[in-house]
């Protein structure tokens, strides 16, 4: 029973091992991300090029802006927004998303 039980438990580390949880983002360097990269367009939940697609919580939700696509968007850009796909990570991406997701829970 012992060697069962001592099976059984390898196994499921195992298996936990290839089923990590997804990593949380990291809100504080989307804010770093944001500055460096967004502000000069986006400063406070604006849109300098088009006034009515701010980052406020009511323009996300009525565009569609979830954070899935919010990803996509800084991902391949759109429009005047450029891409941002290998000029940063997709850690630095994700992490971005999330911190303007958190910002319009916040009201900017």
């Amino acid at each position: 029973m012992r060697v069962v039980l001592t099976v059984l438990f390898a196994i499921g580390i195992m298996l936990g091992s290839w089923v990590m949880p997804a990593q949380a983002a990291d809100i504080a360097h989307g804010g770093k991300v944001f500055g460096a990269n967004c502000a000069a367009c986006h400063a406070g939940g604006r849109n300098v090029v088009v006034a009515s697609k701010s980052l406020k919580k009511e323009d996300l939700a009525k565009y569609g802006m979830d954070l899935e696509a919010i990803i996509y968007q800084v991902t391949n850009g759109k429009n005047a927004m450029p891409a941002f796909k290998g000029r940063l990570s997709a850690t630095d991406i994700e992490d971005v998303a999330n911190y303007v997701v958190a910002q319009a829970e916040k009201g900017w």
